[in-house]
């Protein structure tokens, strides 16, 4: 790629704003040198591994390459046999714990059970070394100062210095505590000079003080004396420190020959880091424009430009706004006419930025699915490059460039021209701007152009392969829009910025008429088509807003949908636990009740107590109908007389909602027993309602001569059948139609009934021999014999 559109289109400056994010040095010398390039397969793996870096710094966050040095020339002295530094194994030592942090960071993919992308070889190759790292560090405190317990023979020496040391402060100290040898100093402390303890001694008294002079101050008022009585202490001290420097230069031999073992791991980190510090600086900068990984066609597909809501990176984020750009598809021609600061500049660019900036690798500030074609050269003639020391205009140094681009153009390369054919005379500037486009387009390259000439958006309007577009300006704020529209050919607004600017009418009107009739036609097209894509824009904003509201709606609609079947459900299980749980009760108490009454059946005189069961009874009922929410039936008001009933009548009891059939005659109470099935209660006239006779209406008149005991009937055993069938229901259904029946049949005093279940799978068959050897009035059931059904029934004896 030449080096000249990459100034032109300001890729140089996106480099700047990604080395920003590089760590290391390696990381911002690779983002310093990245360029464009052609291999497809090359901008896939880099385009690929920005995506994965933006994935893991959008789920785990960034990590930080800092620490990073460049240790390769302590490598270099490492493989000549070389003994290195504290600084450069303190620097060794960072670069392995970065690698370690690194390494680190990458392991939380793995530790989240997501499948390998593209830089998980890198992480996975990346050796810390630790054991090293650490051993360095312990031994070494900075780049200055090596650490006591470095070695064994390291901290002896030194334990040796200090205890030196403190002799020789004591000598010192317990001289300058004489009264007579502190007259003779000029300061009361204790100094070194060439690296031995002295005194400051007045000149005046340096016989006084026997020993050796090593200094005297500028003035020579002041000799630096070593006393005689430390002078060996002072060379013990030279000898220690003598020792303590080889056994400094020991434990670097020895740290500098481990790291000399591991000098390819380390190596290898330094070559990984840089590689992965610079696909994390291009997933920040991609998160930094909000950029997305460009779609790219392979060689062997018609390459397409198809950007949506592009945008400059250059521009502010808050004021840029997004453009569409179209090119290689139907036309790979496109002239883009508006005004000027309209915005046909910055298009130009964008489209040529994010060209470059997809071929680097990097993300472009666009929509999601934008597509991008693979040139091997860009070519960009932009802005006013006139050259003042080449004596060239503004014209001529279009010209050359553009004459530069016709020479090394081809169907590999996109061609970008602002204001063709500008700086010269009008007629002859569009003549030759036509010309140039013509033979670009003829030649299949991919050419985008801006222009002032009306002569272009006709060139456009009728040339195959060629689309107009156009910057949108509007007119009654004096402002363009920005908003690059293709398809429609740019108008000239000079009259009407002209009016609005405050240009007397009658200069417009006058200017009108000196422009032919036929420029005037076509710009009066336009003008036509502009007020009809506004009107088209208005109307499908306006049904977009619809469409979003009905979207809303029917969103809440759902979710009301959701929240009424919840709580349908919630209510019917609630339901279903209260209505089988009352069952259960009431279950529980008809079984202890029906005991009760066999019980008292065989005493044979317990009816004070069968009346005393059935108040409780009634009671319990009134009960359980509060607790659902029943409000009890209001017995018809009919005032019954006593001569209204016969024995043998049927009636409806209505405080217990059940028939029966008068055993006695009313007394002069207006009190009765009436039979209810088992249950022979006392009841009064009032709480009883005759019911119609069969015999009645059969025969039109009642027999009322029968006996009391060979007539009475029985309600429940005049309507209970001696089995049931319950085949084709399920399990439920089946033993709750069941239940009843078999309440019903034994109240009804049936010996045994049959149930008719069917063969089936056998569900229905299992699930009522396990109800029925929970019944406690059952006494056996057995399956159906031959001529009895065989097992599609089942035969139940009741006790």
């Amino acid at each position: 790629m030449n080096q000249k559109v990459l100034h032109t289109l300001e890729y140089d400056k996106i480099i700047s704003r990604l080395t920003k994010h590089a760590g290391s040095f390696l990381g911002k010398k690779a983002c310093q040198e990245l360029e464009p390039i052609t291999d497809f397969h090359e901008i896939q793996i880099l385009q690929q591994e920005t995506q994965d870096a933006l994935n893991r710094i959008y789920k785990n966050g960034s990590v930080s390459f800092g620490g990073i040095h460049d240790v390769t020339p302590s490598l270099m002295r490492l493989e000549v046999g070389a003994t290195l530094g504290m600084e450069e194994l303190l620097c060794i030592a960072s670069l392995l714990e970065a690698a370690l942090r690194v390494k680190n960071y990458g392991n939380a993919n793995e530790e989240k059970e997501q499948e390998p992308d593209s830089l998980a070889g890198y992480f996975s190759g990346l050796a810390p070394l630790s054991p090293l790292a650490q051993e360095i560090n312990r031994c070494i405190i900075s780049p200055e100062e090596m650490s006591d317990q470095a070695s064994p023979g390291l901290s002896k020496i030194r334990r040796s210095v200090k205890a030196v040391n403190g002799k020789i402060h004591d000598q010192l100290s317990s001289m300058m505590g004489n009264q007579n040898t502190r007259t003779m100093l000029q300061d009361s402390l204790i100094t070194m000079r060439s690296g031995r303890y002295c005194l400051p001694v007045k000149a005046e008294y340096k016989n006084q003080i026997p020993g050796m002079v090593h200094d005297q101050s500028s003035t020579g008022s002041t000799l630096f004396i070593e006393p005689m009585s430390i002078v060996k202490l002072n060379n013990e001290l030279r000898e220690l420190a003598s020792q303590e420097k080889e056994e400094i230069e020991k434990v670097l031999a020895a740290l500098s020959a481990s790291c000399f073992e591991s000098i390819e791991d380390i190596r290898q980190d330094l070559t990984l880091l840089g590689t992965l510090d610079f696909a994390f600086a291009k997933g920040l900068f991609a998160r930094e424009i909000k950029g997305s990984m460009p779609v790219f066609h392979s060689p062997a597909e018609h390459a397409v430009i198809d950007l949506k809501k592009a945008r400059h990176p250059l521009i502010d984020p808050h004021k840029v706004v997004p453009i569409d750009i179209r090119l290689g598809d139907s036309y790979d021609l496109l002239i883009i006419t508006g005004p000027n600061t309209g915005g046909k500049t910055v298009s130009l660019k964008t489209l040529g930025l994010l060209t470059l900036m997809g071929q680097s690798g990097l993300f472009i500030p666009a929509m999601d699915g934008s597509r991008l074609s693979i040139f091997e050269e860009v070519y960009a003639d932009i802005g006013d490059e006139q050259s003042i020391e080449q004596s060239l205009s503004t014209f001529s140094s279009h010209m050359t460039n553009t004459i530069d681009t016709l020479k090394q153009a081809d169907e590999h390369s996109l061609c970008l021209f602002d204001e063709l054919g500008a700086g010269t005379d009008p007629a002859e500037g569009a003549a030759l701007a036509i010309s140039i486009l013509s033979y670009l387009h003829g030649r299949g390259i991919r050419t985008m152009a801006t222009t002032h000439y009306s002569e272009l958006k006709i060139f456009a309007l009728s040339t195959e392969g060629v689309e107009n577009g156009s910057c949108e300006f509007d007119v009654a704020s004096l402002r363009p829009t920005y908003r690059l529209l293709i398809g429609i050919p740019g108008k000239s607004n000079a009259f009407a910025i002209s009016s609005r600017l405050g240009l007397p009418d009658h200069i417009i009107d006058d200017a009108r008429k000196r422009i032919d009739s036929q420029s005037q036609d076509f710009e009066d097209v336009i003008a036509d088509l502009e007020q009809s894509r506004i009107t088209i824009e208005q109307e499908r904003a306006q049904i977009a807003s619809y469409k979003e509201e009905i979207k809303d709606l029917r969103q809440k609609l759902t979710k009301k949908n959701e929240k009424i079947d919840e709580a349908k459900e919630r209510i019917l299980r609630n339901a279903n636990e209260q209505a089988s749980e009352i069952l259960q009760k009431a279950k529980d108490y008809a079984d202890e009740t029906i005991k009760k009454y066999n019980r008292w059946q065989k005493d044979g005189n317990a009816s004070k107590e069968m009346e005393q069961e059935r108040n409780r009874l009634r009671e319990r009922m009134k009960e359980t109908d509060s607790h659902l929410g029943i409000k009890p039936k209001k017995p018809k008001k009919k005032s019954n007389k006593s001569s209204d009933f016969h024995i043998g009548d049927d009636v409806l009891v209505l405080s217990m909602n059940l028939k029966g059939t008068v055993s006695t005659l009313p007394n002069e109470k207006g009190d009765l027993f009436v039979q209810m099935g088992i249950l022979r209660s006392q009841v009064h006239i009032s709480d009883l309602e005759l019911l119609p006779d069969e015999s009645t209406k059969t025969s039109g008149k009642k027999n009322k001569n029968r006996s009391g005991s060979g007539n009475i009937r029985m309600s429940k055993s005049s309507s209970v059948r001696p089995e049931i069938n319950i085949i084709g229901k399920t399990v439920d259904e089946g033993i709750a139609i069941l239940e009843k029946y078999l309440d019903d049949a034994y109240l009804a005093g049936l010996p045994q009934v049959t149930i008719i279940h069917g063969r089936g799978t056998g569900a229905l068959r299992a699930g009522v021999h396990q109800f029925l050897k929970g019944t406690s009035y059952v006494k056996s059931f057995r399956v159906g014999e031959f001529g009895e059904g065989d097992h599609g029934v089942t035969i139940v004896e009741f006790k």
